[in-house]
């Protein structure tokens, strides 16, 4: 187990445990987060209430210990302790009309949006609940009272608090007044709400964690014990459970000393038939060294100059359509340099070569499917893989790469690029750009694998014919001699979805695909585009050939829904659009096949099994 500097403070803390439960009322539940209390089962990891539910413990998470301290410690991420799943489940723990929480924690990592105990909602004018947490700086206590102004105060604090360092925090509500206290003393109030709590219909109640529908935002920093009431406390009270432990919060700010290790491990970036990138991030900054080779020892060798966490080595003067070896390595004074297993990739092919590719699109929050579809897709053995937008659910949320897109994907990405453009879901985020490494301005761009010239646009941005995008489109495509011509980006110019572009189950009024990219498609007829690769919609639809809004049998654009890479699957609407070829519910991922002039497509389910195929033939179109 980790170890920390003795605090011999830990009988204290119990002590005024019992102090506070003999001066005032019982708690509704308390946990105190020491090793007797932590257990195994199975495969589930369980943290045993002394009073109230017992949790599960999710995401990365050791226990410290030294002599007789002990804490929680949980690493960040999607981690935390599910106390119940909704709000139904724990409804008989829950105060209603006054509350008090009673927590000794650190934050080692500060948050925009921190959690270490709550029942809420933050949707959108969806707000219900209660939450003491932090940001960036301070510590908060959020919460909604049925005569408030009907959406959740957050409470902030004046104290900043300091990363690693020991806090006694006491939020109260007694119906009328919110109240949060820092080390026994008073740091916020606010008289915004009243009445009893409001509480979301549906929300897990998390020890540790900022958790509602769509946002999980794990702690990271020690947790020694936490205490729920349904009373409001007194000044006196909270000064007197704070007096006895004072001394813990004198101690110096304790950081957590990690084994040098990887956050994401190695992955590829935009092959040219004489380079490629490789990139990964490890969890502390370090000299950033590259092995490759056309044998598996790796024997050349390429650095930087900087340390990163962050690392990207572009190799150039390969040789085209060749294998190769690689395997990365990090250095960090003082710790046994972290070296990555050996893998493999191959540069670009010659036009006159034949070749390979995967398409997976909206991945987003579910590295189950995400994953087996990758493995899939790596059985294949593809050249790259496209991949038409919505990587996560969000874009902003770093651990939603982290531990969702990367993990899932790299049984391929580490041996093929990957060629992405931005989803709505991906916000237009500092973390795609980081994460990615395509010329810029990488919102857009171009690349050629053997005789298919790729344009990649961002249909969350502007697209009308006076738009940068749009002219930059027409100039490519005017400028391409590629035997195939191959658009992505996320948003659909057709589409049959059921409800995305008008309820077809209440109405016949539907725009049947996004009207605002669809300015796009004179420019594919104009230029003989042959695929537009779509996302957005999770589920499968291809088009007959299309031309001036019509279907026709050859010489038209084909459009290509690919949603089904892991996110809610949807459903097509009740008739068939004229438009409409093959369309299917369910998870998938797509290989196309390129020789010569012919081009060929398959399509397969979630159990790798075929579901919809295509070829097309230049020499014979008419």
């Amino acid at each position: 187990m980790p170890r920390l500097p003795v605090f011999c403070f830990w009988t204290s803390l119990l002590m005024s445990s019992v102090v506070l439960a003999h001066d005032g009322p019982d708690p509704l539940a308390r946990w105190r987060c020491d090793a007797a209390s932590v257990e195994k089962n199975g495969q589930v990891t369980l943290l045993k209430a002394r009073l109230g539910p017992q949790g599960k413990v999710v995401g990365a998470h050791a226990m410290l210990t030294d002599n007789d301290a002990e804490a929680l410690f949980l690493k960040g991420g999607e981690c935390g302790v599910v106390l119940a799943e909704n709000f139904v489940d724990a409804k008989r723990f829950l105060p209603q009309e006054s509350l008090t929480v009673s927590a000794w924690v650190s934050v080692d990592k500060p948050l925009p949006w921190g959690g270490l105990l709550g029942v809420i909602q933050d949707n959108g004018d969806s707000e219900f609940g209660w939450l003491l947490g932090y940001n960036e700086s301070r510590f908060s206590f959020a919460l909604r009272g049925k005569q408030g102004p009907g959406k959740l105060t957050y409470l902030s604090g004046k104290t900043e608090y300091k990363p690693g360092r020991l806090y006694h925090l006491v939020a109260v509500y007694d119906g009328k007044t919110m109240q949060l206290y820092v080390d026994g003393k008073l740091d916020a109030e606010s008289r915004e709400q009243s009445g009893p709590v409001v509480y979301p219909d549906s929300s897990s109640w998390m020890l540790g964690a900022y958790r509602d529908d769509n946002e999980f935002h794990g702690h990271r920093g020690r947790i020694y014990e936490i205490a729920l009431y349904g009373v409001a406390a007194k000044p006196a009270w909270v000064k007197h459970d704070f007096d006895h432990n004072a001394g813990l919060t004198r101690l110096p700010a304790v950081k957590l000393q990690e084994p040098l290790h990887f956050v994401i491990h190695p992955y590829l970036q935009f092959a040219t038939k004489t380079g490629m990138t490789v990139m990964w991030r490890t969890n502390k900054s370090g000299e950033s060294i590259l092995h490759y080779g056309e044998t598996a020892e790796c024997r050349e060798s390429i650095a930087t100059d900087e340390a990163a966490t962050l690392h990207e080595i572009r190799l150039t003067e390969l040789t085209p359509e060749t294998q190769y070896f690689y395997r990365t390595e990090t250095r960090v004074a003082g710790e046994t340099s972290l070296i990555s297993k050996v893998s493999t990739f191959q540069t670009a092919v010659r036009r006159e070569t034949p070749f390979a590719f995967a398409v997976i699109s909206d991945t987003q929050g579910n590295p189950t499917v995400s994953g087996k579809l990758a493995e899939h897709a790596w059985g294949q053995r593809p050249s790259f893989l496209l991949h038409p937008g919505d990587l996560v659910s969000t874009g902003k949320n770093d651990s939603h790469w982290t531990q969702h897109f990367f993990p899932s994907m790299n049984s391929l990405i580490r041996h093929v690029p990957f060629y992405p453009v931005l989803g709505n879901h991906e916000q237009n985020a500092r973390n795609y750009f980081d994460y990615v490494s395509l010329p810029k301005p990488e919102y857009y761009y171009e690349f050629q694998f053997g005789n298919t010239h790729f344009f990649m646009i961002d249909s969350n941005r502007n697209v009308a014919p006076d738009s940068e995008q749009y002219q930059w489109l027409d100039t490519a495509l005017e400028k391409s001699n590629a035997t195939w011509k191959i658009v992505c980006h996320h948003h659909p110019p057709y589409s049959s979805d059921e409800n995305d572009y008008g309820n077809l189950w209440k109405t016949n009024k539907s725009t049947r695909g996004d009207h605002r990219v669809r300015q796009l498609v004179p420019l594919y007829e104009k230029h003989n585009v042959d695929i537009v690769w779509n996302g957005h919609i999770h589920s499968y639809e291809r088009t007959w050939p299309l031309k001036g809004n019509k279907a026709v049998e050859s010489d038209g654009p084909i459009y290509m829904i690919t949603g089904g890479g892991g996110g809610p699957l949807e459903t097509p609407g009740p008739v068939r659009p004229f438009f409409q070829n093959t369309v299917r519910r369910g998870h998938h991922y797509s290989m196309v096949r390129v020789n010569g002039q012919k081009l060929e497509l398959q399509v397969y389910d979630m159990e790798n099994r075929l579901f919809d195929q295509m070829t097309i033939d230049k020499r014979i179109r008419k």
